[in-house]
């Protein structure tokens, strides 16, 4: 077995190679097989090599995908998996380098400098439902025609020939929490070719069932064959991960992963994060395929106490068709759950599932396209930039660029957001209560005429120049500091109770209003009897001083700007006192 590894920023790959002979009566070289081993890799895959030159004149930086120079200094690989570029960085540093790639063709180096050309005759994409993919290549110089695989061990496992070490050799390197990869290959003649395209041709012109069909003709290939390697990629932890997930978990909020990665590795990578701490137990719930094995399995999980789950989705899919309620309810009770082996829909599937029987606030974290409909489902996405490309922060309702800061992004931004939104929004209906109290008590007191006490500019200024500036100055109010509230991630647990915005909260603002609104009115006419006449300018100026004052004890940290919001709305107050003769009479 040979190992290497190739770090390339963030992700590190591990390619093991095991010999394997490829006949029962000729057996091959170890350098032939790791040779074979190291083709496959650096030719099954989407990668493109993109060159970067130096434009003189303009100055402008241009990438050309064709380079007659092949420089190594200025080649950049593309790719939609950060997996495969590393597959191909590490052939490269074995010395078999992809100098170019086009629609039908690949060029790879050798150590001695030659080019070797292969024409690319079919590509099979990479699925979360086939867990592989597929590429056939015809050799320039032999004219060898070969189909090369590479796929998930679960997928890949009945399709190559009979072997005593993958399952071993699987097991190990997903438990140091490798992602692991099986490649194979599988010799055609022109004949077997020329069959398989006719049918596959035929098979893609279908009008029912076209899938089925293209996807029963290319298994048609997918047999006997000849296992070459297995690799192991690392996908490093980003830094802060273990305190952040810390902070979440004080924070009071639940933390479920899903993944499509072995239970093996994701079990590894659980630990790794301290998602899962190193002294808690961990309940791995057994394959189960039908009703009553689910029963059973179910029943030795409900004895178990604050353990970790950890859960294949195939094993998933069966409880939540059977016993989706009790399945739902003891998950919930576990302090942290791991679904591994899940495709797209099932990740969706399980928010949905949780917002459904928790009524619970959702929040799902992802970095790769295959995250995009759990994203989506979700009351909040977020969307994390990473090597997998942008199709995760794009779906998301926010994007960042670290994993490290989503505790900034719900401990700071995410409280403050929530204290200030119900500060602001039980502050414009202060406003409005306020005014329509002292109206209605002004009524009351003439027999219910129906005079309006405030009339024309008054009505428009006391909506927006008199007091919107200090009220909307409350979005810029905190309770504590940044610092003080990530240290203490259980001040976020308070929202949980909803204890900022709520019916009482409501009600209590209501009686303020109503209160507040009463004495003013009352207050003017009763002690400025013998001033009726300047009732209306006695009763504003206090409605106005009123809710200036009022804000102000609410403020908890003052900011400069709101200083200037209240000396603002008083000063363009007493400036207009000199205009508003006629509606003060």
């Amino acid at each position: 077995k040979v190992h290497s590894q190739n770090s390339g920023n963030s992700t590190s790959s591990t390619p093991s190679r095991k010999p394997q002979s490829s006949a029962p009566k000729v057996r091959k070289s170890v350098s032939s097989r790791i040779h074979e081993a190291v083709k496959a890799i650096a030719l099954c895959h989407n990668v493109t090599p993109v060159y970067e030159s130096r434009a003189g004149v303009s100055g402008e930086t241009e990438y050309a995908e064709v380079d007659q120079d092949f420089s190594d200094e200025n080649r950049t690989y593309q790719a939609s998996s950060p997996d495969e570029v590393t597959l191909v960085q590490w052939t490269e540093s074995v010395g078999l380098t992809l100098v170019n790639r086009d629609l039908t063709s690949m060029q790879l180096k050798t150590p001695g400098g030659h080019i070797l050309t292969y024409y690319i005759l079919q590509i099979f994409p990479f699925t979360s439902e086939s867990k592989r993919m597929g590429i056939i290549v015809r050799d320039e110089s032999s004219g060898e025609i070969t189909f090369y695989m590479k796929g998930a061990d679960v997928a890949m496992s009945t399709i190559v020939q009979y072997n005593d070490w993958l399952e071993e050799e699987c097991g190990n390197m997903a438990r140091e929490g490798l992602r692991t990869l099986v490649v194979a290959k599988k010799s055609l003649t022109e004949e077997q070719y020329q069959d398989f395209e006719s049918r596959y041709n035929q098979a893609k012109l279908s009008i029912h069932d076209r899938n089925l069909k293209v996807a029963a003709v290319v298994e048609s290939l997918e047999r006997e064959m000849e296992l070459l390697c297995l690799t192991g990629v690392e996908d490093q932890l980003q830094a802060d991960v273990r305190p952040t997930l810390e902070m979440l978990r004080n924070a009071g909020i639940k933390i479920w992963m899903l993944t499509g990665d072995k239970l093996e590795t994701a079990t590894c990578i659980a630990k790794s994060s301290h998602l899962v701490s190193r002294t808690q137990d961990i309940h791995i719930f057994r394959p189960v395929t039908t009703r009553g094995e689910a029963h059973l399995e179910l029943n030795a999980f409900r004895r178990k106490h604050d353990c970790a789950l950890v859960i294949s989705g195939d094993s998933l899919e069966v409880c939540l068709k059977y016993y989706e309620h009790e399945f739902v309810e003891l998950a919930c009770q576990c302090p942290a759950v791991v679904c591994c082996r899940c495709s797209p829909t099932q990740k969706a599937h399980i928010v949905k599932l949780l917002q459904h029987h928790t009524g619970k606030r959702t929040c799902a974290i992802g970095d790769g396209g295959n995250d995009v409909s759990m994203i989506q489902a979700a009351d909040c996405g977020i969307g994390i930039e990473g090597k997998e490309g942008k199709q995760a922060s794009l779906a998301a309702d926010f994007s960042i660029t670290q994993f490290k800061h989503i505790g900034r992004l719900l401990m700071v931004h995410g409280r403050n957001s929530y204290k200030r939104s119900a500060a602001l929004g039980q502050f414009v209906m202060h406003r409005g209560l306020i005014i329509s109290t002292m109206q209605a008590v002004f009524s009351s007191v003439f027999y219910f005429a129906s005079v309006p006490l405030y009339q024309g500019f008054l009505m428009v200024g006391y909506a927006t120049i008199y007091t919107m500036f200090p009220v909307f100055s409350l979005v810029l109010d905190q309770d504590v500091k940044p610092e003080m509230a990530l240290l203490y991630p259980e001040l976020y647990k308070d929202l949980t109770k909803g204890r900022s915005l709520s019916f009482k909260t409501f009600l209590i603002w209501v009686l303020i209003s109503i209160y507040q609104g009463g004495i003013l009115m009352y207050g003017a006419l009763l002690l400025f009897e013998s001033e009726f006449v300047h009732v209306v300018a006695i009763s504003f100026t206090a409605l106005i001083l009123t809710e200036l004052l009022m804000v102000a004890l609410t403020i908890r940290t003052w900011h400069w700007l709101m200083v200037v919001a209240e000396f603002l709305s008083l000063g363009c107050y007493v400036a207009s006192l000199a205009f508003l003769n006629e509606y003060f009479g």
